[in-house]
C-alpha cells in the first residue's frame, strides 16, 4: 500500500486506487493506475465519521468490514483478491496516513 502522490515504481505491481474519490492534483497520466475500485471504499457516511482519527481507527475497521460485507463491495474485494494471485497489488490512497486507511484493512483482509 502506498500514497498516489508518491511516484509509481517499478515493483508496484498492478496499481490499484481504493479510494471512493479521485484524489485532489492527481492527473490520471501521474496515477500510473491499472484500475480505481471505488467500490471497495468507505461509504461517504463512514469516512467522515472516521475523519482519520487514529483513536477511531479500530472502530472503523470494525464497521468498514461491516461495509465489505455489502454484495456489491464484497464483490470488489474478490476482484482485488483475484488480482493478487496474477501479480503484486499495490493500493493506492491519497491519505496522509496509509497505516490508518482503508488501504491497511484491505491489505490485511487480502492477506489473510
Amino acid at each position: 500500500m502506498r500514497r498516489i502522490y508518491d511516484n509509481p515504481e517499478v515493483d508496484d505491481g498492478i496499481r490499484v486506487l481504493v479510494d471512493r474519490r479521485w484524489p485532489r492534483g492527481v492527473s490520471k497520466d501521474r496515477a500510473g493506475l491499472d484500475e480505481w475500485c471505488p467500490a471497495v471504499a468507505p461509504s461517504d457516511a463512514l469516512r467522515k465519521w472516521y475523519g482519520h482519527a487514529p483513536a477511531k481507527f479500530e472502530e472503523f475497521g470494525s464497521r468498514y468490514r461491516q461495509e465489505l460485507e455489502d454484495p456489491e463491495r464484497a464483490a470488489a474485494l474478490r476482484h482485488l483478491r483475484d488480482m493478487t494471485s496474477h501479480d503484486r497489488l499495490t493500493l493506492l490512497t491519497a491519505t496522509r496516513r496509509v497505516e490508518l486507511s482503508q488501504a491497511a484493512i484491505l491489505v490485511d483482509l487480502l492477506r489473510a
